[in-house]
């Protein structure tokens, strides 16, 4: 067919076609977590996965001879002493992209609702310090909607003041040394407290009166924490600042991405440092750390102690072969004694229990985790412009993954951490709790079940491929499909029978039937925001199948 093309009626020398190879990166699941995978351009310069592990990723050039032609053209001349070219290797990471995919929907909701500068997620397990998501988003320069530009969650620019978040780390010295319980009193006065001629003020106007060091430490007061740390410290600053060797927080991790933050804290004796600086880094100022190594002391204080270095890459592999191994890493086998732990996790408890996280305590889970907010420092002065975070672990009661949000210059009314990043700590745990059938084995309800007067299972709904799985195990007949088909199930006196269950691209889906896991994956792919109640299979959708899809929908399922 190509010879009756017009162009090849000119003649050999007159027309023809030129093939040329073009190569083009193909990214399966579009800009999900693209600053973490990264890249390397011609000048190798880069970010992330691929230019810190390029050495094993690009591979080797091959060699080889070729004539030029007439006409520019190049042919190759075979010659014994051509050398093939060398693929690369494989990095193989320890990322979730269920759990990637909620955490940056999450985040992006809540930077486009406060018109926030940046934001920052980070997903860990506890016992073993995988990273199972990092999400960065900052607003594009343009002003509008949100890109993955910058890693903050990991480098430099995202080395910042901690805010109360550090109070934890504050807590951690007074009770190692003995110097407090955690039901005795405090006096906080009217929230106002002068060191030299500093004065240091509770968020709450008017202050907190008369408090026990468990309710300040709930309710964050600023005056509580700097008054106890500056009357057990003030005399030996270098002894409170020497846990941060102990902990290890005094140093980068050595984490596996070019680039990161180097934590930045002041030394008694030298000249920056007054007599007002102990009480300010007791409530994370003055100091600087990036949201992975706040987020690491959180997951020491859950792992029962044991501090782990996080890590991303698991694996470089070629084919079957593993050309090297990365695991879990002991930073610190016990940050603190064993009674101080204790007391550190009946802490953040109460902080979602009683305190400023109150708001994101439910029945079905239990969270633990402390809030932050820190003014920004711009041009030498405080600004109203806050940095809030919210730094924890879930299920409190037996921890399994732990993680860290942080959202710059929120806008609007109340700007704290408890008001702005610990929601979006609750939603994303909130989905990973439901979709986890480790955490949660009766989220999914009962996939196959008994139909009323029959002896057949069967399934309601759900990917046909997974369903064909459930039915060879069975061994139960079923009508045949394409295994990349969403289906819906019916079951007719000894076999299956099942329709495919398609939706146009404009359209609402039906995911009647489908597990959680199945629905938010459909429904968030298409764009749509998605609120739930209940437990087990979808049984109802606030929005008919097939009608039109608006953008910035919003669609609420029924589980059951």
């Amino acid at each position: 067919k190509m010879s009756q093309w017009p162009i090849f009626r000119e003649g050999r020398l007159g027309g023809g076609v030129l093939f040329e190879k073009v190569e083009k990166r193909y990214r399966p699941f579009n800009s999900l977590a693209s600053r973490t995978v990264g890249f390397i351009n011609e000048d190798e310069y880069g970010a992330g996965i691929e230019y810190s592990f390029n050495n094993y990723l690009k591979g080797k050039d091959g060699k080889a001879l070729f004539q030029r032609l007439a006409g520019g053209s190049w042919k190759p001349v075979f010659d014994a002493e051509d050398i093939k070219p060398e693929d690369g290797y494989d990095v193989i990471t320890t990322l979730d992209v269920n759990i990637q995919d909620v955490a940056e929907t999450a985040l992006l909701r809540q930077l486009e609702a406060r018109d926030a500068a940046f934001g920052s997620v980070i997903v860990m397990e506890v016992k073993t310090g995988k990273i199972k998501a990092i999400a960065n988003l900052q607003k594009n320069k343009s002003g509008r909607g949100y890109g993955e530009n910058y890693n903050f969650a990991i480098g430099d620019q995202g080395n910042t003041e901690p805010g109360s978040t550090f109070k934890l780390f504050s807590m951690l010295t007074l009770l190692e040394e003995n110097k407090i319980s955690l039901d005795e009193k405090i006096e906080t006065g009217n929230g106002v407290h002068r060191f030299y001629n500093q004065v240091m003020r509770d968020a709450k106007n008017g202050g907190y009166g008369t408090l026990t060091i468990r309710e300040a430490f709930e309710k964050s007061s600023n005056v509580a924490i700097s008054k106890l740390v500056d009357e057990h410290f003030g005399s030996s600053p270098s002894k409170f600042m020497g846990y941060l060797e102990k902990v290890g927080l005094n140093e980068p991790f050595d984490f596996q991405l070019a680039g990161e933050g180097k934590p930045f804290f002041k030394k008694p004796g030298e000249k920056d440092w007054y007599g007002t600086s102990l009480p300010w880094i007791s409530i994370g100022y003055e100091s600087k750390l990036n949201p992975i190594h706040t987020l690491a002391l959180y997951n020491a204080v859950a792992n029962n102690g044991t501090m782990l270095k996080p890590y991303l890459v698991q694996a470089i592999v070629k084919g079957n072969t593993i050309e090297k191994e990365y695991g879990t890493e002991i930073i610190r086998k016990q940050i603190a004694s064993e009674k101080t732990i204790k007391q550190l996790q009946e802490l953040l408890e109460g902080v979602v229990v009683r305190g400023t996280a109150k708001n994101i305590s439910n029945a079905e889970y239990s969270i633990a985790g402390k809030t932050g907010t820190a003014q920004k420092l711009e041009n030498g002065q405080y600004t109203r412009k806050y940095y809030t975070s919210f730094a924890g672990y879930f299920p409190a009661d037996r921890p399994k993954y732990s993680m860290i949000v942080v959202i710059d210059s929120p806008t609007g009314f109340a700007a704290y951490g408890g008001d702005v990043s610990a929601p979006v700590f609750k939603e994303i745990a909130d989905k990973i709790y439901a979709l986890d059938l480790e955490l949660n084995p009766n989220s999914q309800a009962q996939i196959v079940s008994a139909q009323p007067n029959s002896a057949l299972p069967f399934v309601r709904a759900g990917k046909a491929e997974e369903i064909h799985q459930i039915f060879e195990k069975l061994g139960i007949k079923a009508s045949p499909t394409q295994p990349e088909d969403w289906v819906k199930v019916v079951a007719n006196d000894n076999k299956i029978d099942w329709r495919i269950n398609e939706s146009d691209p404009n359209t609402v889906p039906d995911v009647s039937g489908l597990s959680l896991r199945d629905a938010l994956f459909i429904l968030e792919n298409k764009g749509i925001r998605v609120n739930y109640q209940g437990k087990g299979l979808v049984k109802s959708q606030s929005l008919i199948p097939g009608s039109k899809l608006e953008p910035n929908t919003i669609i609420n399922l029924e589980l059951g």
